[in-house]
């Protein structure tokens, strides 16, 4: 009965230090805001803004404070067009046209037909805004790739 008990502390003993050694967590960091978001809103942005809230748009948007800064951020400082031609610096990436578009307040929204980098909204897309990671992708049949900065840079 002895030898029984001895084996049997002696295999539960290692699974109980393991349980008690602690996961180290690295915690998100916090997002950072350029000074930038501070300014009021442009025409063009409020535009983007109700294109893609509709009639939700003072009520998830203009009126909360906090979101209202955090797409400034999205329009003023995170999404960047870039055009590259040289083919050696082209990246393999997911397409425009793979992105869902952002749909749940105006159902009838729909994708640009002609990209024009000046005109793009990039509220529309279902892009990966609050990932800690930087994201690119490739517009369609164009040398244009849309890179969405993270929020923690």
């Amino acid at each position: 009965m002895n030898k029984l008990l001895t084996i049997l502390i002696l295999t539960i003993l290692p699974f109980c230090a393991f349980g008690q050694q602690k996961q180290t967590k690295h915690p998100t960091p916090l997002a950072k805001f350029e000074k930038n978001v501070e300014l009021p809103l442009s025409a063009k942005e409020r535009q983007q803004i109700i294109e893609v809230y509709g009639e939700f748009a003072d009520e998830y948007v203009f009126n909360n404070k906090n979101r209202l800064k955090t797409i400034k951020q999205i329009l003023r400082n995170r999404v960047v067009i870039k055009q590259i031609n040289d083919d050696k610096d082209k990246k393999p990436c997911p397409k425009l046209s793979e992105v869902p578009l952002f749909n749940a307040y105006v159902p009838e929204l729909e994708r640009d037909q002609n990209f024009n980098p000046q005109d793009f909204n990039p509220l529309k897309y279902n892009f990966q805004f609050y990932s800690v990671g930087a994201y690119m992708y490739q517009v369609d049949n164009t040398n244009y790739y849309i890179i969405i900065k993270s929020q923690h840079q």
